[in-house]
C-alpha cells in the first residue's frame, strides 16, 4: 500500500468496511439465515472489536498527536475530552432532529408519520454508518494503513451481521429476498463518502488531526453505545452479546499489542 495517498486509503477502507453489510445479507439468498441468538452473538463480538479499535486507532493516537504539539500539559487530554463530546452530541443531535425508525423501538425525530416506513428505516442506517465511515477515514488519514486497518476491520466485522439483521427485517415486512439484499446492501455505501471526508479533513491540516481523531471516537462510542449493545440486549441474550463483546475486546487488544 506504499505509495498510496491517505485519502485513497481512506476511502477504500470504508468502501471494504461498508461493503460487508452486502455480504453479512447474503444468508438471506442461498441458505437460511442465522437466528437472532447468533446474530446477537456476532454484533457483540464485533461492538468489542470496534470498542478497543476506537481506543487504541483513535483515541490514544489523538493524545500523542496532542502531546507532540502541545507537550506534556493537560491540553491534550482536553482536547481528546471535547473532542470526543462533540462527536457523541454530533451522532446524538442527529439521531434527534433527522426522522427515522428502528424496527424494534418505533418512529423517532419530527414528523417520522409523514415517511414511509422504509424510508425511515434507511435514514436510521444512514444515521448509524455515517459516523463509522468518518472513523475509518480519520484512522487512515492519520496513520496510514497501520492506523486505519484495525478500524476498518472491525466496522467491517460489526457490519455483517447488523446487514443480515437489516435483510431479514425488511423480509419480514414483505420484500423479496433480492430486493431485501440490495437495500441492506446500499444502506453500507455511505460509509465510503464519511471515509472520504475524514480522511481528507485531517489530511490537510495537522492542527485538526488529534481534534479529528478524538471526534471520529466520539461517534463511534456514541453509535456502539446507543444503537449496538441496546439492540443485542433487546430479545434476551445479553449473555451472549456480553460474552462476544468480551471476546472481541481482548482479541484486538491481543493483536493490537503484539503486532505492534
Amino acid at each position: 500500500m506504499e505509495g498510496v495517498s491517505p485519502v485513497t486509503l481512506g476511502f477504500l477502507g470504508s468502501l471494504a468496511a461498508g461493503s460487508m453489510t452486502a455480504i453479512g445479507a447474503l444468508p438471506i439468498l442461498i441458505s437460511k439465515a442465522p437466528d437472532r441468538a447468533v446474530r446477537d452473538l456476532a454484533l457483540g463480538f464485533a461492538a468489542g472489536v470496534m470498542l478497543a479499535a476506537s481506543f487504541f486507532s483513535l483515541i490514544i493516537p489523538s493524545l500523542e498527536a496532542s502531546g507532540l504539539r502541545y507537550g506534556g500539559s493537560v491540553l491534550p487530554a482536553a482536547i481528546a475530552c471535547a473532542s470526543i463530546l462533540m462527536g457523541m452530541g454530533l451522532v446524538a443531535l442527529l439521531n434527534e432532529r433527522l426522522p427515522h425508525e428502528h424496527f424494534e423501538q418505533g418512529r423517532e425525530g419530527p414528523q417520522a408519520a409523514s415517511l414511509r416506513r422504509i424510508w425511515l428505516f434507511i435514514i436510521a442506517i444512514t444515521i448509524h454508518n455515517l459516523p463509522e465511515g468518518l472513523a475509518v477515514g480519520v484512522a487512515f488519514g492519520a496513520g496510514g494503513s497501520e492506523g486505519g486497518l484495525p478500524l476498518a476491520i472491525g466496522i467491517g466485522l460489526q457490519n455483517a451481521p447488523e446487514g443480515l439483521a437489516v435483510a431479514v427485517a425488511l423480509l419480514g415486512e414483505g420484500y423479496s429476498r433480492w430486493r431485501s439484499w440490495t437495500i441492506a446492501s446500499l444502506t453500507g455505501l455511505v460509509e465510503p463518502l464519511g471515509g472520504l471526508l475524514g480522511a481528507g479533513v485531517v489530511s490537510m491540516s495537522q492542527v485538526l488531526l488529534p481534534w479529528g481523531l478524538a471526534f471520529a471516537a466520539g461517534a463511534m462510542l456514541y453509535v456502539i453505545s446507543h444503537e449496538i449493545i441496546p439492540e443485542t440486549h433487546r430479545s434476551g441474550h445479553q449473555n451472549k452479546a456480553t460474552l462476544g463483546l468480551s471476546v472481541g475486546l481482548v482479541l484486538m487488544l491481543f493483536l493490537d499489542v503484539s503486532l505492534g
